[in-house]
């Protein structure tokens, strides 16, 4: 999860949502990695659970991922919550809840859904509050600067905590 956070923390200067997310196959290899993409493809679609979904699924040559397991830094949102359902991901952990857009437990569950298909077990809060912070510190130097724009003169620091 350190890992994908330090990858997570370079899409957001980049601009986006700092969000990362890998499979990793039952042997525990690295066969698909994604981050948040949907500035720069302008494309609402470019969440890193589904870039990763997508290139592991080219490398493996399957759309099943059942003995896999999915890390991402952010619970999934609906979206992908049920892509990951459509995949049979295996495992999905996560670092930070997300408790008002989350797909894993936040607004819903979808993998506990009576519609789901597929069952899979899903471990929430791996390093949760160094995850939180990372988008919570993103979000502030965001609106900083969008403040910054509106105003033409740089805003005043945010209190820290």
């Amino acid at each position: 999860m350190a890992r994908l956070r330090r990858h997570a923390a370079a899409v957001g200067e980049s601009g986006e949502i700092p969000v990362a997310a890998v499979v990793l196959d039952g042997a525990g290899r690295a066969i698909g990695w994604g981050s948040n993409r949907r500035e720069l493809d302008q494309n609402p679609l470019g969440h890193a659970e589904l870039a990763a979904l997508q290139q592991a699924a080219r490398l493996r040559g399957d759309w099943r991922f059942n003995d896999c397991t999915l890390l991402v830094t952010l619970e999934p949102c609906p979206m992908c919550a049920g892509s990951l359902v459509q995949a049979r991901m295996g495992r999905v952990v996560f670092g930070a809840a997300d408790p008002k857009r989350g797909g894993l437990g936040g607004v819903l569950d979808l993998s506990t859904s009576p519609s789901a298909h597929h069952r899979m077990e899903v471990v929430a809060g791996i390093q949760a509050e160094a995850c939180a912070e990372l988008l919570e510190a993103w979000f502030r130097r965001r609106r900083r600067q969008q403040r910054e724009r509106r105003c033409g003169t740089p805003a005043a620091p945010a209190p820290a905590g």
